[in-house]
């Protein structure tokens, strides 16, 4: 991954497409001032370069049936590295998690998890995460709601 130095154009291209992945090119070159090839190029350096991962929905949780958000701070008995990677895989094999962040402090992990309900969480709290190998606590905490939701970064402070 060729990583270049952002300029103010490049900025811009990533606050556009951040906001709006499904701009056409058209569009977001004149957003920026740029006419369509040179703006393509730029977009397609910006994606081998890693600054751009993807290009995704954001889906509402609660419309689709997924109305209940639960953070699950987790203490592992070991955190040795192999020990880690290995609680990571399994994280990932989880649908219900869809995030997870390695931390440090008092808590190994802290996992976002949302499910249609709370009984269908409390089954997965209670037959796959709690007896994972290698869990040695888990403390949970219901979403009652979300205030703010800004995927992303503040591009507008680079």
């Amino acid at each position: 991954m060729k990583r270049h130095k952002l300029d103010a154009t490049d900025i811009l291209i990533l606050k556009e497409l951040q906001a709006n992945g499904r701009v056409t090119n058209v569009e977001l070159a004149a957003r920026v001032e740029l006419s369509a090839p040179p703006c393509l190029r730029r977009v397609r350096a910006l994606e081998e370069a890693g600054y751009i991962r993807g290009f995704h929905a954001d889906l509402d949780a609660t419309a689709l049936g997924f109305g209940v958000t639960v953070f699950a701070m987790v203490g592992l008995h070991s955190q040795a590295e192999n020990d880690l990677q290995s609680f990571e895989a399994l994280v990932g094999s989880w649908p219900l998690v869809r995030e997870c962040y390695m931390l440090n402090g008092e808590i190994d992990f802290i996992l976002r998890c949302v499910a249609p309900d709370l009984a269908s969480f409390q089954d997965f709290l209670t037959r796959k995460l709690t007896p994972a190998p290698n869990v040695a606590s888990v403390r949970t905490s219901l979403s009652i709601r979300q205030s703010k939701h800004s995927p992303g970064v503040p591009v507008e402070l680079l």
